[in-house]
């Protein structure tokens, strides 16, 4: 007497699941582009932070990479003028003059592979839909590699 029937929806996730994008299905319904989600003050500080790390992490590797190199060198000249090692100049010249025959062989072309193109492509879209965040990211880094 009384007894209350309960509805229920049925919802096919399989279906769901096929027409939805991948980044949605890890990160939920809210992760679209970073303009659909924060104001223009937080992208610029999201974009302004990310960027001055980028930049401050990449001048600190760049100058250690500029060491190593150099001192590599270094340490090559000093081996090569004390006599420890020798350098055939000849063999260089000539692998030298190989490359060059190479890069003007590849480069004649002036063409981008598929691949390549489409990636281009994917990273204009992504710059002209996070045009703010990108803008924060490119001062951030200047910013970053100056400090």
């Amino acid at each position: 007497a009384g007894a209350k029937e309960d509805s229920f929806n049925v919802l096919d996730l399989a279906e769901y699941t096929k027409n939805r994008p991948w980044w949605r299905k890890v990160f939920g319904p809210s992760s679209g582009s970073s303009a659909e989600k924060y104001n223009v003050a937080m992208q610029l500080v999201i974009g302004g932070v990310t960027g001055w790390c980028t930049g401050f992490i990449f001048q600190k590797v760049g100058k250690l990479a500029a060491t190593a190199v150099g001192g590599g060198f270094f340490l090559l000249q000093i081996a090569n003028h004390t006599g420890y090692i020798k350098v055939d100049w000849k063999l260089v010249e000539r692998d030298v003059n190989k490359a060059k025959q190479q890069l003007k062989f590849h480069s004649s072309g002036n063409k981008m592979s598929p691949e390549v193109k489409s990636k281009v492509d994917e990273v204009i879209i992504f710059l002209k839909k996070n045009v703010i965040l990108t803008g924060g990211f490119a001062g951030g880094f200047l910013l970053g590699m100056a400090s």
